[in-house]
C-alpha cells in the first residue's frame, strides 16, 4: 500500500458502521453485495465480524477500488472486486457464478477520496477541473453539461436534483458566463452561482453553490435512476430472509428508498374505495427501521460528513424468492 492509499485508509470513516454490521447479520457462508464498496470500510467491518461470509464489492471508481483491494487483501478469496455499476448486479453476480445473496448494502455518499481530490471536481472548496464523474472511464462530465446544455435544461436539472429555488437565475447566469468563455473549473462555477443568488437568500450554513453542485453530480452520474434500478436488481437476487441496508445523504435518495421499501411491505395496492382486494399484491418485505436511523452525536462529532446520513433497512419475506 502506498503512502497516499494508507492515508485515505486512515482517515476514511464508514458511516453508521455499527448499525450496518448488526443489520446485515447473515447466515453462515452467506454472500453480501457491497454495491458502493468505496475504500472498503463497511466491507472490512463485515468480513471481520462474520468470519464465514463472502463479499462482492462493486464500485464505479477505479481509484477507490485500488485502495479497497489493498485494504481487504488480508481476507483473501472471501472478497471479490468488480469495477462496475451496482444497478447491473444481476449480470455481475451471474458472471461470478452467484445466483442468490444474503445482504445488499448501498452507501450513497461521496467518499473522502472523491471530495478531497481537486482533480475529481466534486468540491468547490478548491479549484479543479469540473468533472464529477464517479467512473472517469466513461460518460459526460459536469463541464460538458454546464457548457453544452440549454438554459432550460440546466434550470430543470438544478431545480429537480438540487431542489434549488433560484435554479432559473443560476442557469441564466451560467449561460451568460459561458458566452465569455467556457466554464471549466469548480471555483469558476461556484463564483457564478454565488453571484446569481441574491445575497440575502444565501443559506446560513452551506455554500450557496452546494445545491447546484449536488444537482450536476446527480445528473452526471445518473444517480437516481441507478438507485431505482439498483433497488429492484438487488431485491431480485436477495434470498428470502436477506436484508437490504441503504444509507442516503439527501432527501431525493431517501424518498426513493422509503418508497421502495413501503411498496414492498404493502399487502394491497387497490384503490381505497374498492370493496374487495383485486390486486393479489403480496407482502414482500418487512421494514426493519420504522424511522430512519441517524448517526449518533459522537459519530457526527468525529466525522462531520456523517451528519446528513440516514439509514433504512428491510428484510425479504420468506416465500417471496
Amino acid at each position: 500500500m502506498n503512502v497516499e492509499q494508507a492515508d485515505y485508509r486512515h482517515i476514511h470513516q464508514p458511516v453508521l458502521m455499527r448499525e450496518v454490521v448488526k443489520l446485515l447479520s447473515p447466515r453462515p457462508r452467506g454472500v453480501i453485495v457491497d454495491g458502493t464498496l468505496g475504500m472498503g470500510g463497511h466491507s472490512e467491518a463485515l468480513l471481520a465480524a462474520y468470519p464465514t461470509i463472502e463479499v462482492v464489492g462493486i464500485d464505479r471508481d477505479e481509484d477507490a477500488l485500488a485502495i479497497a483491494k489493498e485494504r481487504l487483501a488480508p481476507f483473501g478469496g472471501r472478497v471479490r472486486f468488480v469495477h462496475g455499476n451496482y444497478r447491473n448486479c444481476v449480470d455481475i453476480l451471474g458472471t461470478l457464478g452467484v445466483d442468490r445473496i444474503d445482504g445488499f448494502l448501498l452507501d450513497l455518499g461521496l467518499s473522502s477520496l472523491q471530495l478531497d481530490r481537486p482533480e475529481r471536481g466534486f468540491s468547490f472548496r478548491t479549484s479543479g477541473p469540473l468533472d464529477m464523474r464517479m467512473d472517469r472511464t466513461r460518460g459526460v462530465s459536469a463541464a460538458d453539461l454546464v457548457n453544452d446544455l440549454s438554459m432550460e435544461e440546466l434550470s430543470d436539472i438544478i431545480a429537480r436534483y438540487g431542489e434549488e429555488r433560484f435554479a432559473h437565475r443560476i442557469a441564466r447566469a451560467i449561460v451568460a458566463a459561458r458566452a465569455k468563455g467556457k466554464i471549466e473549473a469548480t471555483d469558476e462555477l461556484a463564483r457564478v452561482v454565488f453571484d446569481a443568488i441574491p445575497r440575502k437568500f444565501h443559506p446560513p450554513r452551506i455554500h450557496p453553490a452546494t445545491r447546484t453542485f449536488q444537482a450536476l453530480r446527480i445528473a452526471v452520474n445518473d444517480e437516481l435512476d441507478n438507485l431505482e434500478k439498483g433497488l429492484e436488481a438487488g431485491f431480485s437476487v436477495l434470498s428470502a430472509g436477506g436484508v437490504m441496508v441503504m444509507i442516503s445523504f439527501h432527501s431525493l435518495e431517501d424518498r426513493i428508498v422509503k418508497g421502495f421499501f413501503r411498496y414492498k411491505a404493502l399487502s394491497c395496492i387497490c384503490p381505497p374505495d374498492l370493496p374487495v382486494c383485486m390486486c393479489d399484491k403480496k407482502v414482500e418485505m418487512e421494514i426493519l427501521t420504522k424511522k430512519p436511523v441517524f448517526p449518533r452525536d459522537e459519530e457526527v462529532n468525529n466525522n462531520q460528513r456523517a451528519r446528513s446520513a440516514k439509514l433504512r433497512a428491510a428484510r425479504k419475506i420468506e416465500g417471496t424468492d
